[in-house]
């Protein structure tokens, strides 16, 4: 019942479906072996979902840092045409977000698509509330970027499969 959302949510956070696949089967064990402290009037995949964020975290957090200044964060500059974003399929949108570095993937996603605040992202990266701010922000230049052609149009050919 649950295993497609959680391997959903996990490949979006991680990016890849081998270490996915190992992300589900450690939620539900984990799940398992914590089920005494799941409160019945809560939701249990919102219970669940949390299990799920933390050990992608904690995989996020033990990769090696990647370089912030790296070649995408060319500042989108706008040109009066539609933003890239707008009008964006979802396949597109989806190779796009796994093209990015794995830590602006996780923080656009668990802000614009789980509805986590900064406050709630910051927390679950023991970081600052402007660290999820500046993720953030950066991750959505760096989408555009993946997104944008460089007349300003979208081209679902720029994004390799």
């Amino acid at each position: 019942m649950f295993n497609r959302p959680v391997y959903t949510l996990a490949l979006r956070l991680l990016a890849h479906e081998a270490e996915a696949f190992d992300l589900l089967q450690d939620s539900f064990l984990k799940a398992f072996e914590q089920i005494a402290q799941y409160r019945s009037e809560a939701p249990f995949w919102a219970w669940l979902r949390r299990i799920v964020v933390n050990a992608a975290l904690m995989r996020l957090r033990g990769r090696r840092p990647l370089d912030e200044l790296d070649s995408l964060m060319l500042e989108h500059t706008a040109d009066g045409g539609p933003d890239p974003l707008d009008v964006v399929s979802a396949h597109d949108l989806k190779r796009a977000l796994g093209r990015l570095p794995a830590l602006s993937r996780a923080v656009l996603w668990l802000y614009h698509v789980e509805g986590y605040t900064h406050e709630e992202i910051a927390q679950a990266f023991d970081r600052t509330v402007s660290f999820s701010k500046s993720q953030v922000a950066r991750g959505g230049v760096r989408l555009r970027a993946l997104l944008d052609q460089e007349d300003g149009q979208w081209n679902p050919r720029a994004i390799p499969c």
